[in-house]
């Protein structure tokens, strides 16, 4: 079987390219990477340095014409969390238009101008995304599942906790697979009911198998429409329809909150350490900073005074401090590096005193090669940051590994 072609939007420094090409049954052959707000492109340099000179765009993908973009059979990114609601139809064209700037729509323009759709699609995002915004609770997801089935789009998705099957990180995304009209796997899917498919014959659910006993599935259509959908859907709920699994098939959603069900080895956060000799002393916390340390990551109850004089009280629980070694890892953020004290950023007891995380360590909970992010000019802070926008590879992997086995069975 030939590698498919893929096309990696919003790469940031290749998490999707290292999960899949590690397969060795996929081959990127576009990339974009584009920071806006910044005039040194560090993600993009990293990403050129350690993949390609060639085949990389570093532009804003909303300016990027789908003319340039090679034909590919996968289509894959993390994009931003934002406000996809549609705005307005365009009368001058049958596609639509969302808020300037929400990057959803450039992924649905490429695939709608796309004359060769994609047959794949693997997409993630925070998990915030099944329940946003606050007065539509699900409406920007229904928005996605909607566009996507209009397209021609089957779509499969799970809340993944990485940490939950086996991975030293307990980050929890949700991943998404598209499956169009045109490949194989869709007729496989066509001649299956959607709880089948989402608990046992699914890329997903063949990726991270979950229990499968008395799970309670929840059916609805959802408008076609993207534009009355986006006005009405779920006006008068305070809770999302979409759980943390399901699938949408032509329209029809089926949902339900799953659970997994693994049964290999664990990575816990001891696993990924680098030896003390090899950890600078820049990384190690002065006694003179514990003080401070220990207050942030402390529970508070305390009176705090706003800018403008308002008084409020202030109360937020404790963090565990240093880190457990014997457990997978808290959720990497985006403000992990920097020597400054942090309630979020990681801290471990070290024979040789409390110290925080390396960039390689970091790069490890992601399962990121060693020194992956290195280059000249770029910080530890910047790799840090690099690894809080990142995906766990390994997750990546498994749904790439799944997506071969489905289409030798079908061909």
């Amino acid at each position: 079987m030939r590698k498919l072609k893929v096309c990696e939007l919003f790469a940031g420094v290749g998490g999707f390219r290292l999960g899949l090409e590690a397969t060795n049954g996929f081959e990127v052959i576009w990339s974009n990477q584009w920071e806006p707000a910044t005039k040194l492109q560090h993600a993009s340099e990293v990403y050129k340095t350690k993949f390609t000179q060639t085949d990389h765009s570093n532009q804003d993908i909303e300016t990027v014409a789908t003319t340039t973009i090679p034909d590919h059979d996968v289509l894959v990114g993390g994009f931003p969390c934002q406000d996809y609601s549609v705005a307005s139809t365009l009368k001058s064209s049958k596609g639509l238009l969302g808020k300037k700037g929400v990057l959803w729509w450039s992924i649905y323009r490429i695939l709608e101008e796309k004359v060769k759709k994609p047959q794949f699609l693997i997409l993630e995002n925070v998990d915030r995304l099944l329940k946003s915004p606050v007065k539509q609770r699900g409406r920007d997801f229904a928005v996605m599942l909607s566009g996507l089935a209009n397209l021609g789009y089957a779509v499969e998705w799970r809340v993944i906790n990485a940490a939950e099957y086996g991975m030293p990180q307990r980050r929890r995304r949700v991943f998404f697979v598209g499956i169009h009209k045109e490949s194989s796997i869709y007729k496989q899917l066509e001649k299956q009911n959607s709880p089948v498919w989402l608990s046992k014959h699914g890329i997903l659910a063949k990726s991270f198998p979950i229990h499968t006993k008395e799970i309670n599935y929840q059916n609805f259509k959802l408008e076609n429409d993207l534009v009355r959908l986006s006005e009405q859907f779920n006006l008068d709920s305070k809770l999302s329809p979409f759980k943390n699994a399901g699938i949408c098939f032509n329209h029809h959603v089926c949902t339900a909150k799953v659970s997994p069900n693994y049964k290999g080895p664990y990575s816990v956060l001891q696993d990924i350490l680098q030896k003390e000799d090899d950890v600078a002393q820049e990384f190690y916390i002065p006694e003179t900073q514990l003080q401070k340390w220990n207050y942030l990551k402390g529970a508070k109850k305390e009176t705090r005074t706003t800018k403008a004089g308002f008084s409020y009280q202030y109360t937020e629980g404790n963090m565990t401090f240093p880190d457990a070694l014997d457990k997978p890892s808290r959720t990497i953020i985006t403000g992990e590096g920097g020597a400054a004290a942090s309630r979020f950023k990681h801290v471990i007891q070290t024979t040789k005193g409390l110290r925080r995380l390396t960039p390689i360590e970091l790069e490890r909970l992601n399962m990121f090669p060693d020194n992956h992010t290195k280059l000249k000019g770029i910080t530890d802070a910047k790799r840090a940051f690099f690894m809080g926008n990142a995906l766990v590879i390994g997750i990546v992997e498994k749904i790439g590994k799944t997506l071969l086995e489905h289409l030798k069975t079908v061909e």
